[in-house]
């Protein structure tokens, strides 16, 4: 148990005299790292969070949480099936779709998409693309008109704007006189929309359900039924239960299982950083052990004097551990201010440097979203604070075991 009398002394040494200038050299050093480890892992996983939690926003603002179709991928009497769901509190949200794939080709410019059939009236409830539109409107979807809705990036890569004719070239074949050849039908842009997510502005397009099911020869049937959940978090719980209640020849697939290994990597990444990033803080923690072992050198005449005048080794060992602990704490409070304050305005501080050296640190075709966005939780401040004190203790060991071992007859021998 430290005392005032180890907390005064501990304090004292804390302060160096002209003669300890290195030593005060060697501790604000290890301050310093200290202050720049902790700021810089709380950003990190601040950082990471909110990289996390913008790709969930907006994977799920396209997807669905949940998927019901029948085990051969079709799903029939589609209705049946939603009025069964209806009176379910847990989903607020049903709609049908037709799942392909194609090219969309213009001249000379082709892309591959995965082509939507959707029900503009319905698909409000499942998800945010009709809020997104830039150009048209989800409703001009028409059964029959052909019309087609497709992303802000493939519209520019095309050079597609509402009005414009398109081709869609499905790989399901038809027979003709000269052999199999790939279905195609005549579009017309009749929308604009920007997910604020390259993969699906660049890869997604959307038809009404009719025509595309015309188009994929699915009949009176459809893919399957997206469902929105009130909590998207028992998204895994709720599809298993559902499709229990169903019967056996339905399945159901929650967007964990679709996306689960996206999310997963980053969760291991965040980890793999923290542990990376805290390398850094006991780094600066050596630096401690080794101030210290200097100071117990430095101090062991006035530890054997303090020993004659009948402070116990328990006693000698606390003071060190008080300095120690000084340094420990006053880097991880000061870290941690530093790392809060970065975390909390780190998209404008990026921003501000983009602007300044004229470059983009996050380009939107590789990390899926064009911003830095941060999210900081007080549990992950409250880790990293806890790890750095408890480093900054154990640093503190072995130096204020060694100043306890020193005895005072060997230590005053040559004074």
């Amino acid at each position: 148990m430290i005392r005032p009398f180890e907390l005064f002394i501990g304090l004292r040494y804390t302060r160096a005299r002209k003669r300890d200038h290195f030593i005060s050299f060697i501790s604000l050093i290890s301050i310093l790292g200290i202050t720049l480890g902790i700021a810089a892992l709380i950003t990190v996983l601040s950082v990471m969070n909110g990289f996390g939690k913008e790709l969930r926003l907006r994977i799920l603002g396209v997807i669905s949480h949940v998927t019901i179709t029948e085990v051969d991928g079709r799903l029939r009497h589609w209705q049946a099936v939603a009025s069964k769901l209806k009176e379910d509190p847990r989903v607020v949200g049903r709609a049908p779709y037709v799942l392909g794939q194609g090219m969309v080709a213009r001249g000379k410019g082709v892309s591959g998409v995965m082509v939507r059939g959707v029900l503009p009236e319905e698909e409000r409830q499942v998800s945010e693309l009709a809020d997104k539109m830039v150009a048209g409107e989800l409703e001009a979807l028409k059964p029959g008109a052909f019309g087609i809705v497709v992303g802000s990036a493939l519209a520019w890569k095309l050079d597609l704007s509402v009005g414009s004719q398109v081709s869609l070239v499905i790989p399901q074949g038809q027979v003709t006189p000269i052999g199999v050849l790939p279905r195609l039908k005549r579009f017309t842009v009749v929308g604009v929309f920007k997910a604020d997510m390259y993969e699906y502005d660049s890869g997604l397009v959307l038809t009404h359900i009719d025509d595309a099911a015309r188009l994929y020869q699915m009949a009176d049937a459809v893919t399957g039924l997206r469902l929105k959940l009130a909590d998207l978090e028992a998204a895994p719980r709720v599809a298993q239960e559902l499709a229990d209640r169903l019967g056996q020849e339905y399945t159901a697939r929650d967007w964990t299982r679709e996306h689960g290994n996206f999310f997963r990597a980053l969760k291991i990444e965040k980890t793999v950083m923290f542990v990376i990033l805290l390398l850094i803080v006991t780094v600066a923690m050596f630096n401690v052990v080794s101030t210290l072992v200097v100071v117990v050198t430095e101090k062991e005449a006035d530890i054997a004097i303090l020993r004659t005048l009948g402070a116990s080794p328990a006693s000698i060992q606390g003071i060190f551990l008080v300095q120690g602990a000084v340094v420990g704490i006053l880097g991880t409070a000061v870290g941690t201010a530093l790392g809060v304050l970065l975390a909390l305005n780190v998209e404008t501080i990026v921003q501000g440097l983009e602007q300044l050296l004229r470059i983009s640190f996050v380009a939107g075709d590789v990390y899926f979203i064009s911003e830095l966005p941060s999210d900081l939780h007080w549990d992950d401040v409250a880790l990293v604070s806890g790890c750095s004190l408890l480093l900054g203790l154990l640093s503190t060991l072995y130096p204020a075991w060694r100043a306890a071992k020193v005895q005072p007859a060997e230590a005053l021998r040559y004074e």
